[in-house]
């Protein structure tokens, strides 16, 4: 039963980190001319895959994608939804993979392999789907990953950074 109990907080704190994602998302710093932009979306979404792990926080990122997709659907092929949406959301869960016992070289590792992941996913997907935006005579497969890597890193550095002070904090008040 305990057991059982605890899944459902867990849940529960999942949707909440959804639904804060969702919101954050609106709130741009940054927006691109194609597509993507800086936003603080990551960060309830990384402390959740910090707190909880790599299956919660896999699960978390991908309903994520999914809920963002409902709610403000783009799409060419479905192919592209699945790398666009609940996969390249997906990845952010990877933050909370667990290699190493120190636990800060886990965050870091864990936001690196999450932004490089999603920079693959979001690549992938305008290479294939959008090549007619690149340039002529630029590979479509360098301008989807030139579009899309500063953006994504500047997001991940600035998520991670926000991520780790409000971990801090909350640690301290909650305790966990």
């Amino acid at each position: 039963m305990q057991n059982n109990s605890n899944n459902i907080k867990i849940m529960l704190e999942g949707a909440l980190c959804i639904a804060l994602a969702v919101v954050l998302d609106k709130f741009n710093l940054f927006r691109m001319p194609n597509g993507g932009s800086i936003d603080l979306e990551l960060v309830p979404l990384i402390i959740f895959a910090w707190r909880h792990g790599l299956k919660w926080g896999l699960s978390v990122g991908a309903l994520t994608g999914v809920t963002q997709f409902l709610l403000s659907p783009y799409y060419v092929h479905p192919i592209q939804v699945i790398a666009d949406y609940p996969l390249a959301s997906c990845c952010v869960g990877l933050a909370g993979l667990a290699l190493f016992k120190n636990f800060n070289i886990n965050k870091i590792l864990g936001i690196i392999l999450a932004g490089a992941c999603q920079i693959a996913c979001h690549t992938f997907s305008g290479a294939v789907f959008f090549a007619q935006y690149a340039p002529a005579g630029q590979n479509p497969w360098a301008y989807s990953l030139i579009y899309n890597a500063p953006v994504l890193t500047v997001k991940y550095i600035l998520s991670g950074a926000i991520a780790f002070i409000l971990y801090k904090a909350l640690n301290k008040v909650f305790k966990y």
